[in-house]
């Protein structure tokens, strides 16, 4: 199994609203709804323009494995609106839809993406990378990232939905 990433653009669209639909099915089958409910997200159109802006915004990677879409990551140079009263107070990179299609569970995508999110926040001369997830349910993907070399920074909840988010960093 060889892991690529690569620069991802508007035509991997329908493949990253595919991923964030597997991870809402497998989400929704182990019965954790609050991070992104039980729908498919590509029927969302805020989702679909979510995904196009940062795309459009930032940089996309793809991580593929043997040559197949696997998982998705965008960086911008900010965060997203509801997090604008945590401003980093210094440049920064900010990682923005993570996911990666459930069939490649285990490969190690993730990491790899952001091993390279990190690369190129490196790259660009910015040594601080954010991101921030949902913290509900057991506080798997908080953990995940912390193994990822992430470090909590702030819990948040968004607007009047009370969904708990955390925000995380990582100094490269």
């Amino acid at each position: 199994m060889a892991i690529t990433i690569r620069d991802g653009g508007h035509d991997d669209i329908p493949a990253i609203l595919g991923m964030l639909d597997s991870c809402v099915e497998w989400l929704a089958g182990q019965g954790r709804t609050g991070q992104w409910g039980s729908k498919p997200l590509s029927e969302n159109p805020k989702t679909v323009e979510s995904v196009t802006r940062y795309m459009d915004e930032g940089d996309t990677y793809i991580a593929e494995v043997d040559g197949v879409p696997a998982a998705t990551v965008s960086l911008t140079d900010a965060p997203g609106a509801y997090l604008a009263h945590l401003p980093a107070g210094e440049p920064e990179r900010y990682i923005h839809w993570l996911a990666s299609d459930r069939r490649f569970k285990g490969y190690g995508v993730g990491a790899a993406l952001l091993a390279h999110a990190a690369e190129e926040t490196r790259r660009a001369g910015i040594s601080l990378l954010r991101v921030d997830c949902y913290a509900g349910d057991d506080g798997k993907l908080v953990r995940y990232y912390e193994s990822n070399g992430f470090s909590r920074v702030e819990a948040f909840t968004v607007g009047d939905s009370e969904w708990p988010g955390q925000l995380l960093a990582r100094r490269v």
